[in-house]
């Protein structure tokens, strides 16, 4: 019997998946994890305003969402001092990520990344059938200059950019991120990830400005909004860029009660402010624990902070699959010499604990190993 007429582009790709999810890992190995420290998520959760309205919600989820996403979009337009045309909402930064590439690359169009950055973009690239160019990470940062050399070099489509980065949690001034955008060559889309601009240095962070049609800015009430689950990203930009998602998304792939939640979440900048309060403390925390066992922690403008582990990807990858055997869910870079890390995302001080008292052990564990 002959299969279903699938695309060519479908036909070539790897059978393969961005992130192993905790709930993958915990049913393959019989028993929960004891700390959820790898997805970058906010344990500290949402504002207790929007659990409420949540939960209020739901019992009307008979309806549809508004497809319009109105009244979020009309509060972060004010919220951002632009106007509600220039704001898109989506479902994360991950499904935005998806409809840009698909309205800016062609099949076979270049679109260029850093080596080791957010694997997920790289899944939407592959899936239009785009050309991938990655340029490696220099001094842990991903490398502004080589950046835009290389998108100079390729003709390139489109330059994703992430600031504060993942998985690093480092990060580039806003006058850098300033002088990368006047310097882009025409007729190039700058897709910049601000996914952690929430926890990140006031100086990291650009004004918005939607007057450039080249610049997309993707934000997200995944992280320091404690809000993952609701799958609730958005992107401010000029306009008619703006205007072409309506040709492409889902128009009712936003659900009810997630927006519900994000706009009340958005209301509660008191809340916002102690959550990324407690992750600072909870980044502090990490580091003197990596410290405390020999390890180097990076500086982070991230909800996370990433460990150098004083070797290579193997001794890494055995720290890793220690922690995980000794109940602790943590991750780590995929690409050399980033892999040399593992990376732990900011967690309550009990969360912390399981991870200060399972990481001598595990590091332990990891030299016998590779021994």
């Amino acid at each position: 019997m002959k299969g279903p007429p699938l695309t060519r582009i479908v036909r070539g790709l790897p059978k393969l998946v961005p992130f192993v999810g905790p709930e993958a890992q915990e049913r393959a190995r019989g028993r929960p994890f004891a700390a959820r420290l790898g997805a970058n998520e906010s344990l500290f959760g949402p504002s207790p305003a929007a659990v409420r309205a949540m939960a209020e919600a739901a019992a009307e989820n008979w309806k549809y969402s508004d497809p319009e996403s109105h009244d979020l979009r009309e509060a972060l337009a004010r919220h951002h001092g632009v106007r509600a045309d220039n704001v898109v909402i989506g479902e994360g930064i991950d499904g935005l990520l998806g409809l840009a590439i698909r309205m800016a690359a062609e099949p076979g169009a270049v679109v260029v990344t850093s080596d080791g950055a957010y694997p997920t973009f790289n899944f939407h690239v592959a899936v239009q059938g785009a050309q991938l160019v990655k340029v490696p990470y220099r001094d842990d940062r991903e490398d502004l200059e080589a950046l835009l050399a290389a998108v100079r070099a390729t003709n390139a489509a489109v330059l994703y950019v992430s600031n504060p980065d993942n998985p690093m949690g480092s990060w580039w001034s806003a006058d850098e991120i300033g002088r990368l955008i006047a310097a882009l060559p025409d007729g190039v889309l700058l897709l910049l990830d601000e996914a952690y601009c929430d926890t990140a240095p006031a100086d990291a962070i650009p004004p918005i400005d939607v007057a450039n049609p080249q610049v997309l800015r993707l934000r997200t009430f995944s992280k320091a909004y404690g809000l993952a689950g609701a799958r609730i990203g958005y992107a401010l930009g000029e306009s008619e860029l703006i205007l072409v998602f309506e040709k492409v998304r889902n128009h009712y792939g936003i659900n009810r009660v997630g927006q519900i939640g994000a706009l009340v979440a958005l209301t509660d900048q008191p809340y916002l402010s102690a959550a990324v309060g407690k992750i600072g403390r909870a980044r502090e925390r990490i580091a003197d624990i990596a410290r405390q066992n020999g390890l180097m922690p990076l500086t982070s403008a991230a909800n996370f902070v990433t460990l150098d582990c004083g070797a290579d990807g193997a001794f890494a990858g055995a720290v890793l699959e220690a922690l995980l055997e000794r109940d602790i869910f943590a991750r780590k870079p995929a690409v050399a010499p980033l892999n040399r890390c593992i990376r732990v995302s900011c967690g309550r001080d009990e969360d912390l604990a399981l991870f200060e008292r399972a990481l001598p052990d595990a590091l332990a564990a990891a030299q016998v190993s590779i021994q």
